[in-house]
């Protein structure tokens, strides 16, 4: 074999390793947009407001609470499973716990349950938009404001559905930064 078919070789495997590795950092923000926009694999959808329909047919929504190993926090819903009827708007609260002496800080992720629910499962506010920091010992009760879309009840699949769980799972992430700035002689603190 001669050295430049050799090199030619090397170079078009690292070509392929390269374009294999874009590839991959590229796919978990497609399946995640693919997943918001279809519903796909138990991903819910967002509104602003309430559902304009509410059926006289109920839904059990089940709740479901898991942290990432290590994660020093207790989690857990505040109660266990609700019916309500489709589409109606539904509260339900779930409390965390940072059982640690320092101060931690993590995101839910979420999923629905069976996957064919997902994208009628629609969340109007929850504590899983946004980052979640807790002191040492500190205990909150963190709201999920929820409806079951009416058009499950004609999809092909959904309309046979009878429970959906809700499960969420809490990741530590990074404190965010804390700064401090003097306005007006008195000081104000900003997260960055």
């Amino acid at each position: 074999m001669s050295i430049n078919r050799s090199r030619r070789t090397a170079f078009s495997l690292f070509g392929i390793a390269v374009v294999m590795c874009s590839l991959s950092f590229a796919a978990v923000p497609l399946y995640d947009w693919f997943c918001r926009v279809t519903g796909y694999g138990g991903e819910t959808r967002t509104a602003s407001g309430a559902s304009g329909e509410i059926l006289d047919q109920t839904i059990r929504v089940r709740f479901d609470s898991n942290v990432e190993s290590g994660m020093p926090w207790r989690f857990k819903p505040v109660v266990r499973e609700m019916e309500i009827r489709i589409g109606e708007t539904g509260l339900a609260f779930y409390e965390a716990t940072n059982i640690s002496d320092e101060p931690i800080a993590g995101t839910a992720s979420y999923n629905v349950a069976p996957f064919s629910a997902g994208s009628f499962f629609t969340k109007i506010a929850c504590f899983c938009f946004d980052e979640q920091v807790l002191q040492p010992g500190e205990t909150v009760q963190m709201p999920v404001t929820f409806y079951v879309d009416p058009e499950i009840i004609t999809d092909r699949e959904a309309k046979f559905v009878k429970q959906i769980t809700l499960s969420y799972t809490f990741h530590k992430t990074e404190l965010p930064e804390v700064s401090q700035v003097l306005t007006d002689g008195e000081i104000e603190v900003q997260v960055n």
